[in-house]
């Protein structure tokens, strides 16, 4: 195992409660990636949105993340970084990319409304199509994929350790 664990995957499947668990199992640091967006930009991640679009709240996730120096560390990232085609080939350098993987129907369960909760997408776009869009750069990265349907953040957690230990 390479000294990190990057988790991936869409909003709301649980990356930084989990990646918390995970990172007390581990005897890792955590690390949230949009907080350090927003520690180093100053701003909530929405009012980047608003203020530079979505391409622009892009550049900055991509900028960003590529610029974090970390070693044993789990790293929670936001369900957009796959867009950083630099950002993701600095995680898969510096640690084991895991990809938290659930269904299109479990997933509309829990997120909900995407504006309430955050998730970067462009006018018109729905939840199937970010889902499809995603999945494809998720798998492209993943060097592990965990399945979440029907786990708990415990079941998740267990699940993760047994992937990074193949």
């Amino acid at each position: 195992m390479k000294n990190n664990v990057v988790l991936i995957g869409m909003p709301g499947v649980g990356k930084s409660t989990s990646g918390v668990i995970l990172a007390k199992v581990l005897n890792f640091d955590f690390l949230d990636s949009d907080l350090v967006i927003q520690k180093k930009t100053g701003k909530r991640l929405k009012d980047i949105i608003s203020g530079e679009g979505i391409d622009g709240f892009n550049a900055v996730e991509n900028q960003i993340n590529r610029e974090i120096q970390c070693e044993n560390t789990v790293i929670a990232t936001g369900g957009s970084v796959v867009y950083g085609k630099e950002a993701m080939e600095h995680f898969q350098k510096i640690g084991t990319i895991v990809y938290l993987k659930i269904s299109y129907e479990s997933l509309d369960e829990r997120l909900g409304d995407l504006d309430e909760r955050g998730v970067v997408h462009k006018k018109g776009q729905t939840l199937q199509d970010i889902y499809e869009e995603r999945t494809a750069l998720y798998e492209k990265y993943a060097d592990v994929t965990v399945e979440l349907d029907g786990k708990t953040v415990a079941e998740t957690v267990d699940a993760v350790l047994a992937a990074l230990q193949q």
